[in-house]
């Protein structure tokens, strides 16, 4: 950055502020090609792409961005320039090359009439998710550079079982019992669990189902057998005759 002193090993991250407030300034005047509004400040990585967004206007039309911190790099390309994709990129070479004068089908009128309605409101909505998922993320990471993770954790198991102590306890009041099961729900954790467990247990019944029918036809051919064999009193008689 201009403010720090010179050093080699960060040459490609310094940036002139002059520069900046220009770009602001000139991003103040574009129109986002999502919302239709004005102040997009970004724009798409190929030079002959005249797409501009708000970074979050970007995310919503599957923009590809690429960051890395280390090296300071910030890229965005829109989905015709997504280098994942080069097909679209392909395609808007030839429209290029070959310009034709194409009606936009009511479906598409009707698309791009949604993307232009969309409210501030929705914006703001994602922009906080996205802010809270980040930090909730970087705090994890912090807590994981300070060694906290075991002992996080560990505090979580202890809290569960005092969960299963209450929940276990007849004389837990009803309130308690209702508190422990809203903390439990709320967590998300323990409705997972209640679902791979339905899931097991469905295929628990099933097993113990074709084990029955497996069990029902033994015990049709034992059945079968024991007519068909000759019982003890019919042996012993049969060993008198023999011996007379």
């Amino acid at each position: 950055m201009e403010s720090e002193e010179y050093s080699p090993d960060n040459v490609d991250i310094r940036f002139d502020v002059t520069s900046v407030l220009s770009e602001i300034k000139r991003g103040k005047r574009l129109i986002c090609n999502f919302c239709r509004k004005k102040g997009a400040t970004v724009g798409c990585e190929i030079k002959t792409c005249r797409r501009s967004y708000h970074y979050f206007c970007a995310l919503c039309d599957d923009a590809a961005v690429e960051t890395d911190e280390i090296k300071g790099i910030y890229r965005m390309f829109c989905p015709n320039h997504d280098p994942v994709n080069k097909k679209n990129f392909n395609d808007e070479d030839n429209k290029r090359s070959k310009p034709q004068i194409l009606m936009k089908p009511s479906s598409a009128r009707n698309k791009m009439s949604k993307k232009d309605n969309i409210s501030e409101g929705n914006l703001k909505v994602l922009r906080e998710k996205q802010d809270r998922h980040k930090v909730r993320t970087d705090f994890v990471r912090k807590c994981k550079q300070a060694g906290l993770l075991d002992e996080i954790f560990e505090e979580m198991l202890d809290t569960l079982h005092l969960a299963q102590e209450k929940l276990m306890d007849d004389n837990t009041s009803e309130a308690e019992y209702e508190e422990t099961v809203i903390s439990l729900f709320d967590c998300g954790i323990f409705e997972n669990i209640l679902t791979a467990i339905h899931s097991g247990t469905e295929e628990k019944i099933q097993e113990l189902i074709n084990k029955r029918k497996r069990l029902d036809t033994q015990i049709e051919l034992l059945k079968d057998l024991k007519v068909l064999l000759p019982t003890q009193e019919d042996t012993a008689s049969a060993s008198n005759s023999l011996s007379e």
